[in-house]
């Protein structure tokens, strides 16, 4: 029953919105046609801003694999990884993950797609990846498209959040599947 209720929400829930956010723009009288388009240009005019971080960004991320310094830093923290189960394999995840999600997503993919999706370091990946965020790229991305130019104190609070993030990770996956 609650499962049919809730097909039937989700079916609806976005034809509702529209259909509410249209006939309250039609009560107030807001020139609904004109005030989309204006918002679908200020849209363009943000994403335009926002190229110039997002290719730093893709560039840093790919100099870090490229240049193998990940897979160096798994190489010397593995006697601490492996002190704490942590397999070598995610190490490049716990890099990454901060900068670009579709990084730590590709990352991810080579690692079930070499150990298997039942393999502890994939599960350990999946829940690294949901667990964190991409920080990096918030603060370049939406903080630069607004113009906030001051992020030390969210940069710090990303960090501090990433590092408990990927630290509940190890320790939810240690609990269940070690």
């Amino acid at each position: 029953m609650f499962h049919s209720f809730m097909n039937i929400v989700s079916l609806w829930a976005l034809p509702a919105i529209l259909l509410i956010i249209l006939t309250m723009g039609l009560i107030k009288k807001v020139p609904i046609y004109e005030v989309f388009t204006d918002g679908a240009k200020e849209g363009f005019k943000v994403s335009v801003n926002i190229i110039p971080y997002l290719v730093a960004i893709i560039v840093a991320v790919s100099m870090l694999r490229a240049s193998g310094i990940i897979e160096m830093t798994g190489a010397f923290l593995s006697p601490l990884l492996v002190k704490f189960h942590i397999p070598v394999d995610v190490m490049p995840i716990m890099i990454v993950r901060s900068l670009s999600g579709s990084a730590a997503l590709g990352i991810f993919s080579d690692i079930a797609h070499s150990l298997g999706p039942d393999h502890y370091a994939t599960t350990l990946a999946a829940i690294m990846v949901g667990s964190s965020e991409t920080t990096f790229y918030v603060l370049a991305v939406y903080f630069g498209a607004v113009g906030i130019p001051k992020l030390r104190y969210a940069l710090i609070v990303g960090l501090i959040a990433d590092i408990i993030g990927i630290i509940l990770a190890i320790g939810v996956c240690n609990f269940m599947f070690a």
